[in-house]
């Protein structure tokens, strides 16, 4: 190991912390409790002494020898920027946590793998290359499945399922670009990949390569198609663990599309296109889905997907601008920073609601937050922001990435271009932004302005309804959002002139006035939209009899209609049909028809077996019992064993028996054992399709 050892510190001290805290956890929960918000604390002041004391330069680390082609970490503007944005968020929701999990289960758990969490995702924001950025992205994947399965009730563990499905199969997908990018090009280094690539012949294995990384990268950025984790994991998810998925570890799939846009694919059309295409469906898509919702956390979740869509938009004005893609740049980098914050303060309000009400719907929510003026004040902030409105931050990214489509429009006109696609994706801009307006005006309506029929007393009796270390954490995030807004000059644009050497972008040609008439005119624009949105749609239609509904298909479910039927139906006999179909017409070789046979037989053996084992288990080793949950001692031979212990082991007056304390300990590993054996059929399905893309990979490229 050689380089500047601060940078191994940022990643790894919290994979250190998260075995103490683990152990500490099991003498003394309060205990476990301070010193995991002092790691994330001491995260965030290790973080911001290596942003400030090292600007200007660039740090450097690497291990080589680690998972074959080492590890390499690299400090420099971008990186310190929303490496410092990973840590803020994880010191205030470590903060909110302790609070928040009061009354949870398996806390010891939570913490450990969010520790080991927050770790890999140092890893990935600090990557100097691209095999660094999969060894960690993939850690992260993993150890971030537990939040989503927190809860382990069946919607938790389905959700659990989509999201470890998306990551597995982006992972492989991510990992067969790589191996495709090695190949072609010999180095996997970020700034490197530019240089190889332009003289590399072969452009078309660096579009397979590049659409191969893209789907691994874009599945947990929430970027369409393979957003379908997103709106099913933030509802079921703890809400500091909502706010982590949501703000940060989606943006980091947008660092894996930086990285290819910025580096591989620098000033590319076709590639710009293809992202600008996904982004839009995406921005338009999260949007929709968020204006039909009405669970708080399912709409917040939508919401971000949509904002990845506008960063995504972002990204592919950059491509199709070339050289002068400052404004759109400017615009991305902001507006992921921006997202981050926002989506801090909405989903910690989100988890003051849900911890004091365990619930999420708005017609059982509905008027909660009248006479609390603080989450009042926090929630109106973050949907400010987000909503676009002037002297907020998210207003300064918005107006950045809407003067990129502009400008780009201009561009295509003064060259002859077809200037319409273009104008098209500026009106959906802007007609997004007036859908996050509306949405936004629902919740904050809903919950603040309305009053619930039956329980308003209730609700307006709770005053201590989160603590002094909760308020501090919500108020402290809330206040940056405004601030930022406020002093675009100087702070956001700051931020913008720190990351363009990453982007590979000039200075702007001229100073962007932010609060000129031409840009407020594209904020109004968007206030009308949503302001119409609001009154005539939702008010009208979403809203029956004082009521919420969700009007939106639910047969319109991309995982339902598409994804679970091709994994688990179609493919597993499509080898069968078509062996079937050309054997009867002899238009096979016999050796070949046989292979396809075999393919088609293993395919569904793979996907059969698992399920009948299942079910096989269930009925003999780990038969559910039928004698009540609620008195697990008197199970027969567990009640015989307690009985005993406790003949040798006599309990002292007041305390739990021996041997009923060590029946119970039997019975919680017996039903983790059977959640384990439950999701033995999901795991290797997903192996199975994994091993099946890495052969199709290996026939087809080698």
């Amino acid at each position: 190991m050689q380089g500047n050892y601060l940078l191994f510190a940022l990643v790894f001290f919290p994979m250190a912390a998260a075995l103490i805290a683990y152990l500490i956890g099991r003498r003394s929960k309060e205990g476990r409790n301070v010193f995991v918000m002092l790691c994330g604390l001491a995260e965030l002041a290790l973080m911001l002494y290596a942003a400030v004391s090292t600007v200007g330069s660039t740090l450097h680390f690497s291990w080589s020898g680690f998972c074959s082609l080492g590890i390499r970490f690299e400090l420099d503007d971008f990186r310190r920027v929303y490496a410092t944005v990973a840590a803020l968020m994880w010191a205030m929701t470590l903060l909110f946590s302790r609070e928040y999990f009061a009354h949870y289960r398996n806390r010891n758990r939570y913490y450990f793998f969010n520790l080991m969490t927050l770790g890999a995702t140092m890893g990935v924001f600090l990557s100097q290359d691209l095999a660094t950025t999969l060894v960690f992205f993939e850690i992260m994947s993993f150890t971030s499945y537990t939040w989503v399965a927190h809860e382990e009730t069946p919607g938790a563990m389905r959700a659990a399922n989509t999201y470890l499905a998306v990551a597995v199969i982006g992972g492989l997908s991510a990992l067969m670009g790589l191996f495709l990018l090695y190949h072609h090009l010999g180095t996997l280094e970020i700034e490197g990949l530019y240089a190889a690539a332009q003289i590399c012949p072969d452009k078309g294995a660096l579009y397979a390569a590049g659409v191969c990384i893209l789907v691994g990268f874009g599945a947990k950025a929430g970027l369409f198609p393979l957003h379908i984790w997103l709106p099913k994991a933030h509802p079921v998810a703890p809400a500091p663990a909502s706010a982590l998925l949501s703000g940060i570890l989606t943006k980091s799939g947008v660092f894996g599309m930086l990285v290819l846009s910025c580096n591989l694919f620098r000033e590319d059309p076709r590639w710009g296109r293809l992202v600008l295409i996904l982004g839009t469906i995406t921005m338009v898509l999260g949007a929709v889905l968020a204006l039909f919702s009405v669970d708080l956390k399912r709409t917040l979740a939508c919401s971000s997907m949509s904002q990845i869509g506008f960063i995504a938009v972002g990204i592919g004005t950059m491509g199709l601008l070339g050289a002068e893609n400052a404004l759109a740049a400017r615009g991305v980098v902001l507006h992921m920073m921006n997202h981050s914050l926002i989506k801090l303060v909405l989903f910690m309000a989100a988890g003051v609601v849900y911890m004091n009400l365990h619930q999420l719907d708005l017609n059982e929510i509905r008027g909660f937050g009248r006479k609390k003026p603080l989450l009042n004040f926090c929630f109106l902030m973050g949907a400010l922001g987000i909503g676009g409105i002037p002297l907020w931050n998210g207003y300064v990214s918005k107006t950045l990435l809407h003067e990129g489509i502009v400008e780009l429009s201009e561009h295509l006109a003064a060259h002859g271009g077809a200037g319409m696609p273009i104008k098209a994706v500026e009106w959906l801009f802007l007609f997004s932004g007036g859908l996050t307006l509306a949405y936004m005006t629902k919740l904050y309506v809903a919950i603040f302005v309305e009053k619930h029929p039956t329980r308003q007393e209730e609700y307006d009796a709770k005053k201590h309804y989160m603590n002094p270390v909760s308020a501090a954490a919500l108020t402290v995030s809330a206040l940056l959002l405004p601030v930022l807004g406020m002093s675009a000059n100087w702070s956001m644009n700051g931020v913008a002139d720190l990351s363009r050497t990453f982007f590979a972008a000039e200075l702007p040609r001229h100073a962007v006035r932010y609060l000129s008439l031409e840009n407020l005119k594209g904020a109004a624009i968007s206030i009308v939209i949503g302001a119409l949105v609001y009154l005539l749609f939702v008010r009208k239609v979403l809203k029956r009899e004082e009521t919420y509904v969700n009007l939106w298909p639910a047969k319109l479910d991309l995982e339902d209609l598409l994804y679970r039927p091709l994994l688990l139906r179609w493919l597993p006999g499509f080898f069968g049909r078509l062996s079937a179909v050309f054997g009867e017409n002899q238009i096979l070789t016999p050796a070949f028809r046989y292979g396809l046979e075999g393919a088609g037989m293993t395919l569904r053996v793979i996907s059969e077996l698992p399920d009948a084992l299942v079910v096989a288990l269930r009925q003999t080793l780990f038969r559910d019992s039928r004698e009540p949950e609620q008195d697990p001692i008197k199970r027969r031979p567990l009640y015989r064993i307690g009985e005993k212990i406790d003949r040798i082991f006599p309990a002292k007056k007041g305390e739990e028996p021996v041997g009923e304390r060590f029946a119970r300990m039997v019975l919680s590993r017996r039903r983790t054992t059977i959640l384990i054996i439950e999701n033995m059929s999901f795991a290797l399905l997903m192996c199975a399709v994994g091993l099946c893309l890495l052969l199709l990979y290996l026939v087809f490229v080698y």
